[in-house]
């Protein structure tokens, strides 16, 4: 009786599992990814991201403003170039593309179909190399969309939603290592909140249309940027709330990096890598982990650099940008942000493969997998005619080794050479003489640095002479002073009338843009005023100071007179009106730089989207443009508001979940959370009946 019992409970356990489980199969949990083959799913889109890490920008290219590829100075893109991308290292490419001149009229917006097979052709080369590529709608962004949104809405939009039906169609068969990116640093007339209310329109359509088209579009990865795909506070909170409201778990999110903007410039004596320049990286992605990345929303950086290569490579000085990109790229990394590195033709041929800075890039790749260490500085100068004495720089290690220091390969001798004490090396006046004996101005020797892992660190042993500046004329289209720079460097300029006023353009600080108001020219020896310095300048007397890295500092004095410039050298010291602090100085001519973002975006200092640039280029080592990505670097009248640290502001439009940053409830994640709470009450349910009547024949079992 007793074994009887037992198996009568067995029984009846075993047909109400079976028919809970039969109940919870007419409801099953709801995903909102539909299965593919080789497509993503909800928990792996991190994973698609990371695998993208790093990636490389096909700049100025398909998104040139003119007759073709070519229209920015760059040759037409081959096969085997697409090849070499590979071989460098980078798994991932962005195709910036322009369709403004490339598309018919309305109402159907007709795009090129000689240029979309071209396209088609170097998107085919890219997936062939196994690179994640990714397209975009890229200056139309400033051309017609940021105009076009609030005064020719409906048309603007028609315009937009026909560029994206028609991408979406021809690639919606692709693989899904094919990514579509919904417009490029976006930018609207009007206010802030008609601004956001802009963006979230597109980014909901470009969503809507890419999911509707079929194919593979269904789960193909969609990035979408923030407001100038900048990194404020309110303007990732306003992305976020978009990419929640979507609910789709196959979303990016995107922002660009160029760096603390006085730094990447440099103006306002921002010539070192400095503490507020780090702190922007910090402060930075640090916003934008806890926005996306903490609540699973990955996050590319689609754009990174420095904007002062847009006007003069040498306008950031090696050594400072070195670790600018090394400290940058650490920072990316360990808040789990890809990264995607703008280059406009600047850092890698397209027809030599061959870098414009190999010491760079060595850098850049070698912080794909680890840190390196760095120092100071990388310039070591000694004074032709001055006593040689020892000198120390100090090194940051970040986590690494010093090995040796070496002279062409061959070590040195520790104390008797050099000394390091764990933080300092100094570098012997003894070894400093023989590296300077000749007495030739200019560097004499390379020293380098080695580590246990990460890159090396080379620093330049140069013999200087206070340069000198000679009388000259010209006009204001076409002005350089003769200059002797005798071993040394140009750091910066400072600008200022007679009565002590600051002269040029951003007259908030006396320390001029490099590149864009002044640049150095080493092979003829002449420093260029540019035309852009004269065109914001009055007529009169301006007093100039050039400070060099050696530390010297040259007066020099222009007369201005319409259209006509005439120059003196100013003898003995620095005679400049003013009592400035020096270029890397931590604060720079009441410039408190914790004012608002930067004056490098979309926005500029006016709300004029293309400002003062020509057609909108990022700069191509001299050709068109010479500019930011889109055309606006705000270099007009900016006032001391035009740029900050980035520090975090409160959000108007609501904070992101108060209290823990995680991503709301959506209905999908409702639903499968009540899915889950039912089956365990079934289960417990289940289990308790068996128990009762498990008990209740043991009870009877053993009455009898």
């Amino acid at each position: 009786m007793k074994q009887y019992s037992r198996n009568s409970s067995f029984h009846l356990f075993a047909r109400l599992l079976f028919a809970a489980i039969l109940v919870l199969s007419l409801f099953p949990p709801i995903h909102s990814l539909a299965a593919g083959e080789n497509e993503t799913n909800n928990n792996d889109i991190q994973s698609y991201v990371e695998d993208m890490q790093p990636g490389w920008n096909l700049g100025n290219t398909f998104d040139a403003v003119g007759k073709d590829e070519t229209a920015w100075g760059n040759p037409r893109v081959t096969e085997e170039f697409i090849k070499q991308i590979a071989a460098q290292d980078f798994k991932s490419i962005r195709i910036p593309v322009t369709f403004d001149q490339r598309q018919a009229e309305g109402p159907d917006y007709i795009i090129d179909a000689d240029f979309l097979e071209r396209l088609d052709q170097v998107v085919q080369w890219s997936l062939n190399e196994n690179l994640y590529v990714m397209i975009n709608i890229h200056h139309d962004s400033w051309i017609w969309l940021s105009e076009g949104m609030q005064n020719n809405h409906d048309e603007t939009l028609a315009r937009y939603e026909a560029t994206w039906e028609q991408l979406a169609d021809h690639f919606k068969n692709y693989s899904s290592k094919l990514m579509f990116e919904s417009i490029n640093e976006p930018q609207f007339n009007g206010s802030e909140q008609e601004q956001f209310k802009y963006l979230k329109e597109l980014n909901t359509s470009f969503h809507q249309i890419v999911r509707d088209s079929g194919g593979k579009n269904d789960v193909r990865p969609l990035v979408l940027p923030t407001l100038f795909t900048d990194s404020e506070p309110e303007i990732l909170a306003a992305l976020y709330e978009t990419i929640v409201e979507l609910n789709d778990p196959n979303i990016i999110s995107t922002v660009h990096y160029y760096g603390f903007w006085p730094f990447s410039v440099n103006i306002d004596g921002y010539t070192h890598f400095e503490e507020d320049t780090k702190n922007d990286i910090l402060s930075t992605f640090d916003r934008v982990h806890d926005t996306f990345v903490a609540n699973g929303i990955p996050v590319i950086i689609g754009e990174y650099g420095l904007l002062g290569f847009d006007t003069d490579m040498q306008a950031i000085e090696q050594g400072e940008k070195l670790k600018f990109f090394e400290f940058m790229l650490h920072c990316a990394q360990e808040k789990g942000l890809t990264h995607m590195l703008w280059d406009n033709g600047q850092h890698f041929s397209r027809t030599s493969f061959e870098w414009s800075d190999p010491e760079l890039y060595h850098l850049i790749k070698t912080s794909w997998k680890t840190r390196s260490a760095t120092a100071d500085s990388d310039l070591i100068y000694v004074k032709k005619g001055e006593e040689i004495k020892d000198q120390k720089l100090s090194l940051d290690l970040n986590g690494n080794q010093f090995v040796s220091l070496q002279l062409d390969g061959q070590e040195l001798v520790t104390d008797q050479d050099y000394e390091w004490d764990g933080k300092e090396l100094t570098f012997k006046a003894d070894m400093l003489k023989e590296l300077t004996a000749t007495g030739t101005l200019g560097t004499n020797a390379v020293l380098t640095a080695t580590f246990d892992q990460g890159a090396d660190w080379a620093f330049h042993v140069i013999t200087s002479d206070t340069p000198i500046l000679e009388n000259t004329e010209g006009t204001v289209d076409n002005f350089s002073i003769p200059t002797s720079f005798n071993g040394d460097k140009l750091a910066t300029m400072e600008a200022f009338y007679t009565d002590g006023a600051i002269a040029g353009p951003q007259d908030w600080t006396s320390f001029k843009e490099f590149g864009y108001t002044f640049s150095p020219d080493y092979e003829t020896s002449e420093i260029i005023i540019k035309k852009e310095f004269f065109n914001e300048s009055h007529d009169g007397e301006i007093r100039l100071t050039f400070h060099f890295w050696s530390g010297e500092e040259i007066s020099y004095t222009l007369t201005k007179d319409g259209n006509n410039i005439s120059g003196k050298a100013m003898s003995g010291e620095n005679e400049t009106p003013g009592n400035e602090e020096g270029p890397g100085d931590d604060h720079h001519n009441g410039s408190d730089g914790n004012d608002r973002d930067h004056d490098n975006g979309p926005h500029g200092n006016d709300g004029d989207p293309v400002n003062d640039h020509d057609d909108g280029s990022r700069g191509n080592n001299g050709d068109p443009g010479n500019n930011h990505d889109d055309g606006s670097q705000g270099d007009n009248g900016v006032s001391s508001d035009d740029f900050d640290n980035r520090t975090p502001k409160p959000s108007n439009d609501g904070k992101i979940n108060e209290e823990n940053h995680k991503l709301p409830n959506t209905s999908t994640n409702l639903y499968n959370y009540l899915f889950l709470g039912l089956t365990l009450v079934l289960i417990g349910g289940i289990f308790a009946l068996y128990l009762y009547f498990r008990k209740r024949k043991l009870r009877n079992g053993a009455s009898r």
